[in-house]
């Protein structure tokens, strides 16, 4: 839950620059060394870097709104977000959007991506343990399409087949988030074709090195291989994979059995890498092992789950931790459908990186409004509705003008109660929602009839007069 400031602090040291719940995350202590909060060239200026990031987080929380829409917002109802300024203090600030592009552009990638970075862990660190006294992570891998720009196209490839290339660039992501909070941390963002793609096998190698330590990781059975599992280890993590059923009898017929009882079989194993394994990936020296324990436990409907774990848990617990996995599938829901983070408007792909570093801030500024609205209500935090959290936040908190401290905390006492009402139906059994195809997004070919029109504005010049 986050933490309010201080009351006998100073009224100007409670009402900071960035209002609502980033005001208390800019209270960081970590975020004083990544950047210059205000950044400015010269006094006349408005947007600093606080300002700019913070309409960046903005333009995600009203779900994916257009750079007129933000700038007119903020000029309009949210001046506080503005430094010191005579034409703040006018109110003769201009909502032309030349301004405020300029300053995304101007933004240091690195210093949004070091912002997100340390909100995520800021936001992580005051979660509740979730399993043995430890914090919980899921990952898993999910792809979006950005519009088809020339940058964007040579950066993530389209897919192609035997007819040519399609329209859209494929970006690969992958994401990890804390299984009892639902935060996430900043994804892994590679080109998912072409000669420099990546696979959610190396992303996944990468992404468990950022972890916070002694963290416990969760993943389905395309990440339970030897290199993922080294990797995890070497970060001083412990993991629980599921395993393919055709590897699960492979090792099982090397492996030692430890236990045995209704429903369940759990299984010693020392888990050694193949040649496949080490072709794959050569960081791994020759004749490393690992200690592990395999289980096969029978589920209802005849199903069989078969696991990998360094953990040394019984069968039946392990199982019941590895069936919260599947809330990783809510999660990036919420974070590229939900909130429309897919609908990526940038041609760049700098600013394709810092609306994204934009969007997982706003992601887990909502997550974190639905804890404290959770503990409120006194339910898990996954019992109450995101989308509907997400209204309340816009409702409540994005919709109000604070021009003092006590008019932002009634504004955001407002919030939680609205947001501690959004409970999820308790059905007797679960919806079953099978894969379907979504409809792509109405992304625009402007951008290539453009360039049509250029190049035909070059090559079809009028002939000379006679």
């Amino acid at each position: 839950m986050l933490i309010p400031p201080n009351p006998s602090d100073p009224p100007d040291e409670q009402f900071v620059a960035a209002r609502a719940l980033l005001d208390q995350i800019l209270r960081v202590p970590e975020l004083k060394n990544i950047f210059d909060i205000d950044d400015r060239p010269n006094t006349r200026m408005v947007y600093s870097q606080a300002a700019t990031i913070w309409l960046l987080i903005l333009q995600r929380l009203r779900g994916g709104a257009s750079l007129s829409q933000v700038v007119s917002e903020a000029v309009n109802h949210q001046t506080d977000l503005f430094p010191d300024n005579k034409r703040v203090r006018e109110g003769t600030l201009g909502e032309n959007t030349s301004t405020f592009s300029k300053a995304r552009t101007r933004l240091p990638l690195e210093a949004i991506q070091r912002f997100s970075r340390c909100v995520c862990d800021y936001l992580g660190r005051t979660a509740e343990r979730a399993f043995d006294d430890r914090r919980v992570f899921i990952i898993d891998g999910t792809t979006i399409t950005l519009p088809p720009t020339p940058e964007l196209k040579k950066a993530f490839p389209p897919s192609t087949n035997q007819y040519g290339e399609s329209v859209w660039p494929v970006a690969m992501l992958m994401v990890a988030a804390e299984m009892q909070s639902g935060c996430i941390l900043v994804p892994k963002i590679d080109p998912m074709y072409g000669p420099n793609n990546s696979s959610e096998a190396k992303q996944a190698r990468e992404i468990v090195g950022e972890l916070p330590s002694n963290s416990i990781v969760l993943a389905d059975s395309g990440f339970g291989i030897y290199g993922v599992a080294y990797h995890t280890r070497v970060a001083k993590h412990d993991f629980l994979f599921r395993l393919s059923m055709t590897r699960y009898k492979s090792y099982r017929k090397k492996a030692e059995l430890v236990d045995e009882g209704e429903g369940y079989k759990s299984y010693r194993l020392k888990w050694t890498p193949t040649k496949k394994d080490l072709k794959g990936n050569p960081d791994i020296p020759p004749g490393t092992c690992l200690d592990v324990f395999i289980h096969e436990v029978q589920l209802e409907g005849g199903t069989t789950l078969a696991m990998v774990s360094s953990l040394e848990f019984d069968a039946t617990c392990l199982a019941e931790l590895y069936r919260r996995r599947y809330d990783v599938e809510f999660d990036i829901r919420d974070a590229k459908v939900t909130m429309n983070t897919e609908d990526i408007r940038a041609k760049s792909v700098d600013m394709v990186m810092k609306e994204l570093m934009g969007s997982v801030v706003a992601y887990n500024l909502v997550s974190q409004l639905r804890r404290s609205a959770a503990k409120l209500a006194k339910v898990t935090p996954r019992r109450l509705s995101f989308s509907g959290v997400w209204l309340s936040f816009q409702d409540h908190l994005l919709r109000k003008s604070c021009d003092t401290f006590e008019e932002w905390q009634r504004a955001f006492t407002s919030a939680l109660i609205s947001a501690s009402k959004r409970k999820l139906p308790v059905r007797k059994e679960p919806r079953n929602y099978p894969r379907i195809a979504h409809p792509r997004r109405p992304k625009t070919t402007k951008f290539q009839k453009s360039l049509r029109k250029k190049k035909k504005t070059k090559t079809e010049q009028p002939p000379p007069p006679e």
